[in-house]
Formats: C-alpha cells, structure tokens, sequence
C-alpha cells in the first residue's frame, strides 16, 4: 500500500511536469488540466473502492505554503528601478481598484439577496476579487517581456492586496478609525520585521559553510510567516520585501553595508536559492491543485444554480477589468483575460470565519469561477498572436502619448 502511494504522487507530479512543459505550446493553463487530473484520480478510487483517508485538511496547509513559496518566486524575478516606476505603480493600482470595487459590488449583491450583514457580504466577496498569482505567473512565461513583467506584478500585489484586505475586515468586527489605527502599527511593525529578518537571513544564507543551506532558509521564511500571521501581521510584506532583496541584489551591492553580508558569496548562492524556490513552488501548487481537483464532486461543478452567479461574477470582473486597461492606454491582448481566480481563492474561501458562512457563496460557486476565469485566459493566451520581443513596443504608454499598435 505504501509504494502504491508512493508511485501514484510520483506519477501525478510526474504528468504535472508534462503539463507545465506543454503549457506555453497548447496554451491550455496547467491549472485546467491538474484540476481534471485530480478529478479524474477520485472518479477512479471511487470505482475501485479504494480507502482513501479524509485529504480536506491538507489543503489549507498546502494552499499557505505554495501561497509564499509562489509570491517569493514572484518577487525574485521582479527587477527593481527607476525605470519599473510607471510600471509598479499602473500595476498597483489596477491590482487594487477591482479588489475595492468589486468586493463592495459583489458584497452589496450577497447581502441583498443572501440576507446577511455587509461585512458578511464583503468577506465572502473578497476571495473572489483577487488574481491568482499561482495561475498567472506560470501562464506568462511565454509572453514578452513587458507583458510577462505586468503581469508578474499586477498578480503579486493583488495576492498581497487582498489577503490584507480581508485579513483587516475579518479581524475588525467594527470599520473605525481605532480599526486603521491599530491596522497602520501592523504594518509599520511588519516592516520593521520584514527588514531585520531579510538582512538576518541574508547574512546566514551568505555565512552557512554547509553543504545544505537554502532549505533551512525556505524553512525559516515560512516560519517566520506563520508567526506572523498567528500575531494577525501582513505576513505578505515581509515574503516580497526579502524575495525583492534578494532578486535585485546585484543592483545593491554598491552600498557599503552590503559588503558586511559577504556580498562575492551571498552573490553566488542567490542564483541556487531561486532555483530551489522556483522548483519547491512547482511541487506545492502541483500538490494544491491536485488534491483540490480530487476533492471535487462533480455535482458541484455542474451545479446549475451557482453557475448563473458565477458567470456573472466573471462578465463583471472582466467588465471592469476591461475599463481600466482602457484608461490606462494598456493594450487588451492578452492581457485582459490573465486575471484568473485560484489558489488564493481558495484559500481565503477556506479560512472564511464560521459566522461568515453563507449557502449563496460555496465551493460551487467558488469552483466554478476559478474555472471559467481560467477558460477565460486559455482563450486569451490561444487568440494571442506572437510577437517577436526583439520588436515589442512598450505597453504602457504615458497619458497624451499615442500608442504604437
């Protein structure tokens, strides 16, 4: 029994490696076919009457660890400079605006029709209006490089964005000043953290003489993220703030206080430390989204009276969506449709407050809008035509500048 169990992980992630191979060829999101993978590995162990034991309480584990691991490989392939300026601050913005003003549209929808207060509504909501830098990031790579950048950004702050978010609705039963008093000490404290842990980890990762030193620093990231998040602190930060330090550590090293970090040595170990997190990543949200497809029923996907809600829910974000590229003079292919719903989702969706449950907002409904934003970016990805990056015109123009097509 244990080798069967044995050779079964082996072969899933094995077959989830195909995926993300093949990925940018079929321009199918390996997110679909893990999803169906999963499915598909339940519909056989149902057949054959295998004893599984209950996998539900895996997920949420699964879902923070490939959570930081995803966002710390995010931050390590983000470029730091004068010249990103234009771009982290569109990409702020158009992470931020759809995460405010869809959550308070969709939170005024399920407060009228769920019949629940509208800090119910708005946690329930949440969940649904942020991208999924776990689909997105991966999805990307075979873009050019100013819309794989964008994208990498937009999907890294709008995880960060919305966990803050609802972290502050869920922790504050009343909106008060006292309530942003109390959020703006967290975030100051977390920065301050966040700045000490990432110049301590840096000068052990730079100090450590053993042959084995960047799974201790993984283990210690995480760590320090749990403990984080059990004092209700913006454990985020402190994961893009080191990923950030440690991807643009070459642009750095030409301040004195570095030279304390043994910067020759920290230098060669960073290029080690993003493969290492870059492969981690791939098993943990390999691992989520497998046990999320096989802990699917069926009647849930095809759930009728979820389904009007949720394709509803997908023509409003990509309404919106749409608006802003628009004002922003950002050129809608393929970028419009990369705002896919998923492991973030779902992990919110998880950690919702018992009192804050609501039958309108279930895991039908919570599925079906991951798959059809998903379908949504297939579609996108399929219908966009290859540009030579040699021969890419920038996407982001400034206001009064006509734009090149």
């Amino acid at each position: 029994m244990n080798f069967a169990i044995i050779i079964t992980i082996c072969a899933l992630l094995l077959i989830a490696y195909v995926f993300s191979i093949t990925s940018p060829k079929t321009k199918i999101p390996s997110v679909i076919l893990l999803l169906l993978l999963g499915w598909i590995v339940r519909q056989l162990s149902d057949f054959f009457e295998l004893n599984i034991p209950v996998l539900t309480p895996l997920l949420p584990i699964l879902g923070t660890v490939g959570l930081i691991l995803i966002v710390l490989e995010g931050a390590l392939e983000l470029e730091l400079n004068k010249s990103k300026t234009p771009i982290i601050k569109r990409s702020f913005f158009i992470a931020l605006v759809p995460i405010l003003l869809l959550g308070f549209v969709f939170a005024y929808l399920f407060q009228y029709f769920g019949e629940v207060s509208f800090r119910v509504g708005l946690l329930n909501a949440i969940p649904l209006c942020v991208i999924s830098s776990a689909i997105a990031i991966p999805s990307v790579k075979n873009l050019t490089a100013e819309k794989r950048e964008f994208a990498v950004y937009e999907s890294t702050l709008s995880d960060i964005l919305g966990v803050l978010f609802f972290n502050f609705i869920a922790l504050n039963a009343v909106i008060d000043g006292l309530a942003f008093w109390h959020f703006g000490v967290q975030l100051v404290i977390m920065m301050v953290v966040s700045l000490v842990a990432t110049m301590g980890l840096s000068l052990l990762l730079s100090r450590i003489d053993h042959h084995i030193k960047h799974t201790p620093i993984i283990l210690l990231v995480i760590l320090i993220y749990a403990v984080s998040e059990i004092y209700h602190l913006p454990a985020l930060i402190f994961i893009i703030i080191f990923g950030l330090f440690m991807g643009n550590f070459d642009q750095m090293k030409r301040f004195s206080w570095i030279q304390k970090l043994k910067a020759s040595a920290l230098d060669d170990e960073v290029g080690k430390f993003k493969e290492i997190t870059i492969e981690a990543a791939f098993v943990v949200r390999a691992l989520f989204f497998l046990l999320f497809g096989y802990l699917i029923e069926t009647h849930e996907i095809l759930n009728t009276d979820t389904l009007v809600w949720a394709v509803g829910i997908v023509i409003f974000i990509f309404a919106v969506r749409a608006i802003q590229l628009k004002l922003y003079g950002i050129k809608f292919r393929p970028l419009l449709f990369i705002a896919p719903r998923g492991l973030i989702t779902i992990l919110l969706f998880f950690t919702l407050p018992v009192s804050a449950n609501m039958p309108l907002m279930n895991k039908s409904l919570v599925m079906q809008v991951i798959v059809l934003t998903a379908l949504m970016m297939m579609v996108g990805l399929m219908t966009n035509k290859k540009e030579d990056e040699k021969e890419v015109k920038p996407i982001l123009v400034e206001p009064g500048e006509e734009k090149e097509n």
